[in-house]
């Protein structure tokens, strides 16, 4: 039954060009590579041209906060089937939760909020819940999931204010659809060498600068070199050499 919903809904979403282009992940013929593609080539023009670039990584984990209520509205909002539209509303509606400490459980609790996991619709609602979440937002986007990539080019006049404004749009749209982001996760990343390194600030916090991080996968640092990534690699393919010729 999911399947044959999700297929209406991607249907629906392909037919009135619904389908969110900054968004890679959970949708044919995108991947890992082609956010990682479009992140760095829109990167390296600038950075080649001798220019700046700040980046704002990973606001995730809010595949678990999405709230049911909201989502049902977005729904709506598309003018999907009704019937689709109320069959998920009674498919998220009633779910309980509890935890268990040293074998004590604790009450059962209902669950309003988060996408299931592991289900076939979890990806594609998560998808349509948050498809609007760069409108505004004036610098580079790239998604994949609930993976959040903010790029604003820095070395030009009201550039530092432009990325300030897009993680304001943030805050604001994450506080009037009721997500949360994991702030403390989010990094912040100076790129180029006139870069002014900026201090920015998103929910009361001011983000931490780091010169390295791992993104989808790939190490991404603030020189734009490989060697971190391909240092990781090698140590990999050692590891699994060894353990190869230890079963020899």
């Amino acid at each position: 039954m999911e399947t044959m919903l999700k297929e209406r809904i991607v249907e629906h979403l392909k037919t009135h060009r619904l389908q969110d282009q900054k968004q890679h992940g959970f949708t044919s013929g995108r991947s890992c590579q082609t956010n990682l593609i479009d992140f760095f080539d829109w990167v390296t023009k600038i950075i080649d041209t001798g220019g700046a670039v700040d980046i704002a990584l990973d606001f995730s984990k809010a595949f678990d906060t999405v709230p049911h209520r909201r989502l049902i509205n977005k729904l709506q909002s598309l003018s999907l089937d009704s019937n689709i539209v109320e069959w998920i509303r009674q498919w998220l509606s009633d779910r309980q939760q509890r935890v268990v400490v040293n074998g004590v459980y604790s009450a059962q609790g209902l669950v309003t909020s988060g996408i299931p996991q592991g289900s076939v619709l979890g990806p594609i609602l998560f998808n349509i819940f948050i498809s609007d979440i760069a409108e505004g937002i004036n610098g580079k986007v790239c998604l994949f999931a609930d993976d959040t990539k903010i790029c604003n080019r820095v070395d030009v006049p009201g550039g530092i204010s432009q990325m300030t404004n897009d993680l304001g749009k943030l805050k604001k749209w994450s506080e009037l659809w009721q997500l949360s982001f994991n702030v403390d996760k989010c990094k912040i990343m100076h790129l180029g060498r006139k870069n002014p390194r900026a201090e920015y600030r998103i929910f009361d916090t001011v983000l931490t600068s780091t010169s390295e991080e791992r993104d989808l996968g790939v190490i991404i640092s603030e020189d734009l070199r490989v060697s971190s990534q391909c240092n990781r690699a090698a140590g990999n393919a050692s590891r699994m050499l060894g353990c190869v010729g230890r079963g020899i």
